[in-house]
């Protein structure tokens, strides 16, 4: 006889993303819903691998033989309707910039409905917008209508960044209470390694498809976005939910003691963070991590190229005593420490996020920005001095924290404001990150251009601007010591978080009862959970292979 009851009259059979469908049954693994978390961060983290687009883009006429000229007299919105010629690569950089600033917006907007329509939901529309913005992009490069590729992936795409990127969040913290750094931290690391898979591949992609007429960019982008739709539907129908209530086995929540009075037990509804002092002091300290760190991989490439020189290649030159083949050949190799600094933004995600479970996120917070701001301090130093080995090791490790200020974040929302909104809190947050976007390029490129005018040599250009970082890092240490548990007043009470579960699971709590069959055996298997790993894991070990090439050319 079958345990599953029946519906109630008039209600309606849940379709297929509804969240009630998601709802795990005995014996599932929570082991399976990080890699799907993976498959979806990793392909929407192709954004951070945009530029790899820019200059066979601005060539575009100019490869098919039309004969046109740059755009470069024109204006921005000039530009966005023209089709007789190429854009320039700093209009193209808008989508960048826009990638990041929708992200952080749709977060902040639809957050709230991820957390009643559930992470699956939330996963399809974010790979419809990401990849159905690629094939508008893609039709953009085939009529050469640069609005149509700020509408698809500037604007569209960026929509399934913000939902993409939050989508698993909540979903994590509640599968690994134990466990919260590590678990958001496998998830976000996905975002920092997707350029490392993507970029490679698209210029693969591009040398593939190209003719004496083409640059094979429309191609790549038609042929990237399928592949994408793929993994991120794949990922988004690996998402289950725990039960309410649900407990990893043996594992009991903490007391509250003095070591843990930073993880509270109750919870903090969306509605209310705008106004809570604590919410703003997070916010603040991680714009500084972030516009601190976002300035230096920025400007990775050509700070090292001027702060060295031809002493990359073993030359006795400053840069700009170098000819255009010495050029070329520090160019490469500042290649290699761009490729070097993105294994360390990846690696940084999941290692501070996992040593944030041990020493609390707000000492996490305090790291970095303590050993930040004397990494950042000795940038100068180690320049003056000729040491490449310290200053790239500084820089390596700023990028790291870089990262992992991104994934500790979310556990860090939990410890403070509890778990049932706090994808919806976490997708609010993510304001910072546009904040930062701004002020971390504006910061490093404006003061670059203004000591430049001054007339002070290439290779010191970056010391005042790493002085003005390391005040950013101390605004920022202030905000995070200044955070502490919030006031009873900001919880919700016992029955409005009932009416909260009661909107939020209501038709999953059904699916407990057996009212939709949720409560079905599903033990299992270990080779499902193996294969899960190994669909995100070969991508991930061949953009690691692929970067660590490119890190080679560093170490010649």
């Amino acid at each position: 006889m079958s345990s599953v009851l029946p519906l109630p009259a008039g209600a309606a059979a849940p379709g297929i993303l509804d969240k009630e469908r998601i709802v795990a049954g005995p014996g599932f693994n929570r082991w399976l819903v990080p890699p799907a978390a993976l498959a979806i961060h990793l392909c929407i983290g192709m954004a951070y691998g945009f530029s790899v687009f820019w200059l066979p883009l601005s060539k575009t006429l100019a490869t098919a033989g039309t004969g046109a000229q740059s755009c470069k007299d024109m204006g921005f919105f000039a530009q966005m309707f023209a089709t007789n010629c190429d854009w320039t690569v700093a209009t193209l950089g808008w989508m960048y910039t826009l990638f990041f600033v929708f992200l952080g917006c749709a977060a902040a907007l639809w957050g709230g409905w991820l957390e009643r329509a559930g992470p699956r939901k939330a996963g399809i529309v974010s790979a419809v917008c990401w990849c159905g913005g690629m094939l508008i992009s893609a039709l953009g490069i085939q009529m050469h209508q640069f609005w149509l590729m700020i509408l698809g992936s500037g604007v569209i795409g960026g929509i399934g960044l913000g939902l993409g990127y939050i989508s698993p969040v909540s979903t994590l913290i509640k599968w690994f209470p134990d466990r919260r750094g590590m678990a958001t931290g496998m998830a976000i690391m996905g975002f920092g390694g997707g350029a490392m898979i993507g970029s490679p591949l698209a210029v693969d992609l591009m040398k593939h498809f190209a003719t004496p007429t083409s640059n094979g960019v429309l191609q790549t982008f038609v042929v990237m976005a399928l592949v994408y739709f793929v993994f991120m539907v794949g990922g988004a129908f690996g998402y289950r939910v725990p039960p309410t209530g649900w407990k990893p086995e043996g594992w009991t929540p903490p007391v509250a003691k003095a070591n843990n009075a930073m993880i509270t037990q109750r919870h903090v509804h969306v509605k209310k963070v705008w106004g809570i002092p604590q919410f703003w002091l997070i916010w603040m300290a991680l714009t500084m991590n972030v516009s601190a760190g976002i300035g230096v991989i920025g400007m990775a490439s050509p700070m090292l190229q001027e702060v060295f020189g031809g002493s990359l290649i073993d030359v006795g030159k400053k840069f700009g005593e170098l000819d255009k083949t010495q050029l070329a050949a520090i160019a490469a190799v500042a290649g290699g420490f761009a490729a070097l600094l993105s294994l360390f933004n990846i690696a940084g995600r999941f290692f501070w996020a996992s040593m944030s479970d041990l020493f609390g996120r707000k000492m996490t917070y305090t790291i970095f920005f303590v050993l930040g701001g004397v990494l950042y301090a000795s940038l100068p130093g180690s320049a003056a001095a000729g040491s490449k080995l310290a200053f790239v090791g500084a820089a390596c490790i700023i990028v790291s924290m870089y990262g992992g200020g991104f994934a500790t974040v979310p556990a860090y929302l939990a410890d403070i404001f509890g778990t049932q909104f706090v994808g919806a809190i976490h997708g609010r947050l993510l304001t910072a990150w546009s904040t930062a976007g701004i002020i971390g390029p504006v910061v490093v490129n404006y003061m670059r251009e203004y000591q430049l005018g001054l007339g002070i040599p290439r290779e010191q250009v970056y010391n005042q601007t790493m002085y003005i970082l390391v005040g950013l890092l101390v605004i920022g240490l202030i905000c995070n010591l200044l955070v502490k548990p919030l006031p009873d007043k900001w919880f919700m009470t016992d029955a409005e978080l009932a009416e909260e579960k009661r909107l939020a699971h209501e038709k999953a709590v059904m699916a407990e009862t057996g009212q939709a069959g949720a409560m079905r055996d599903e033990r299992t298997p270990v080779v499902k959970v193996w294969l899960a790993w190994l669909v995100v894991g070969i991508p991930l070990a061949w953009g690691v292979y692929r970067t660590l090439q490119a890190a080679a050319k560093f170490f010649h």
